[in-house]
């Protein structure tokens, strides 16, 4: 284990590869034999699940419930909004054919030409074409809105280029669609979603995001806004971390979805969606974790308290054993998830090691001397460092290490963020600036053209117009036309 810490490349030397290596070395998951498909390995699969339920709380606190609709879509529903279709069609799966058959020469099977579908089928991309249809079965008078549904699934978007977690063909998700009787409710809505998904990034995940509306060129594919949040990893680069988007009444008018409003007329439905996915790991990784390995926030660690006893024989052992029990059993009454790791095949360098790569906030070491002195040995996982103290009470020192902890590392990658957030004001300053890293607050025209110019000629893109952004009047820094607000560039994953 100490020879793959040695071996992992260190974040100031390559840190792309840095990221690749943590998320293999941790147990994270690893690449599957389906190209640009991953395989999420237990340990990593325990963090989205802890994201899972907190989310899945979260969500259901604003009413919303869960659903489940099918894998495949009739390629004719994607052709009935032509923004979405355009939007998607180049990362659609298809399904041609229903069966296979033995081979006639004998090898394997193959696609049997006879099964051909009368209509082809697209694995989802994502789902608002078959959840809309849907709905118009659900949905006839204003009684029955707002309707609040959400999926926890898997979707699949072909991509030439992959990287674990950040951006695979199959990825899980969730994805939340509401219909609403107002424009006013479901814009609403969307900016809710928007909020708690903020929430959730900077009180769980201890990552600091930015607000903001997207332009018209990063739109969602069928929304008429689209709402996003922002993290800013180590390396200066932007992730957008979720988004919510105001869909109008685009996908009711598609698939024909009326209600009979409170004046007893017939109007379209409006609607809203949104989403988070296993990014979210991505943006975890690449925010809080050093050369060391993983640094996770206490309130989705897995484990969150380790406890490694030092021993020579077998009766210090079992004297250690006897101290630990009401120590372990008092943690686990407190909701802390605790490890008590007395395994004999490995030594206590070893699990040190070991659990440091994998980012457990709080280590607890406990020898034969520990317990004549009534001590133990207390490290934590942000900033390495190790102190001892008394083992009377470790249950409420520990309690309040770990909220020191999860807001420490949020503290830690906010004021990262501050510091390579940059004013611009000249197109000179701006290509200078974008190859530091960092977000950059400039003004922008406002059309498509600028934005796609910069893009082009910088690689930064616009990453949203901040909500929360104050009017204020300047040039913009491609064209030095009128501006009457900064937007936020960065170059982003």
């Amino acid at each position: 284990m100490a020879k793959e810490l040695k071996d992992l490349t260190k974040r100031a030397d390559n840190y792309s590869q840095w990221y690749n290596e943590l998320v293999i070395k941790a147990d994270l998951a690893e690449q599957s034999a389906v190209r640009g498909c991953m395989v999420i390995k237990p340990y990593g699969y325990a963090i989205w699940e802890k994201m899972q339920h907190q989310l899945d709380t979260m969500f259901k606190e604003t009413g919303v419930q869960n659903a489940y609709f099918p894998l495949l879509i009739p390629k004719s529903f994607l052709s009935k909004e032509a923004d979405h279709v355009e939007g998607f069609a180049k990362e659609c799966a298809v399904v041609t054919h229903y069966r296979l058959k033995n081979n006639p020469d004998g090898q394997g099977v193959v696609v049997d030409p006879e099964a051909r579908l009368e209509e082809e089928l697209i694995i989802r991309p994502t789902s608002e074409t078959i959840i809309w249809n849907t709905y118009r079965n659900w949905i006839n008078s204003y009684r029955d809105l707002p309707l609040l549904v959400n999926q926890w699934a898997n979707v699949f978007r072909w991509e030439m280029r992959t990287r674990l977690f950040l951006r695979t063909a199959e990825f899980l998700w969730q994805e939340g669609h509401t219909a609403h009787a107002t424009k006013e409710e479901a814009e609403a809505k969307a900016i809710e979603m928007l909020n708690v998904y903020a929430d959730f990034a900077e009180k769980y995940m201890a990552v600091p995001v930015v607000k903001g509306v997207k332009t018209a060129n990063e739109r969602f594919a069928g929304a008429l806004e689209t709402y996003t949040i922002e993290a800013m990893m180590q390396d200066g680069k932007a992730l957008q971390s979720g988004t919510s988007h105001f869909l109008g009444q685009n996908f009711a008018k598609a698939f024909d979805v009326k209600f009979i409003n409170k004046e007893n007329k017939l109007d379209y439905v409006w609607a809203t969606s949104w989403g988070v996915s296993t990014r979210l790991m991505g943006a975890l990784i690449m925010t809080h974790s050093d050369d060391n390995g993983l640094v996770l926030p206490p309130k989705l660690a897995p484990i969150q308290v380790v406890i490694v006893p030092i021993y020579r024989s077998q009766e210090q052992l079992d004297t250690i054993n006897a101290k630990v029990a009401p120590i372990v059993e008092k943690l686990k009454k407190q909701g802390i998830s605790v490890k008590y790791d007395n395994a004999d095949n490995k030594r206590p360098g070893f699990k040190f090691a070991d659990y440091e790569l994998k980012g457990v906030p709080v280590r607890l070491v406990l020898g034969a001397r520990d317990i004549e002195n009534g001590t133990i040995e207390v490290m934590r996982r942000d900033t390495l460092e190790k102190e001892t103290v008394s083992i009377e009470g470790i249950e409420g020192y520990v309690e309040k290490l770990l909220d020191d902890i999860q807001n420490n590392i949020y503290t830690k990658a906010l004021n990262h963020r501050l510091e390579m957030t940059t004013k611009v004001d000249t197109w000179e300053d701006f290509k200078t600036q974008i190859e530091k890293g960092g977000f950059i607050l400039a003004h922008w025209d406002g059309t498509t053209e600028t934005e796609e110019k910069i893009k082009e000629e910088t690689k930064a893109t616009i990453r949203c117009i901040p909500l929360n952004g104050e009017e204020e009047e300047g040039k913009c820094i491609y064209t030095g036309k009128p501006s009457k607000r900064r937007v936020i560039f960065a170059r982003n994953y």
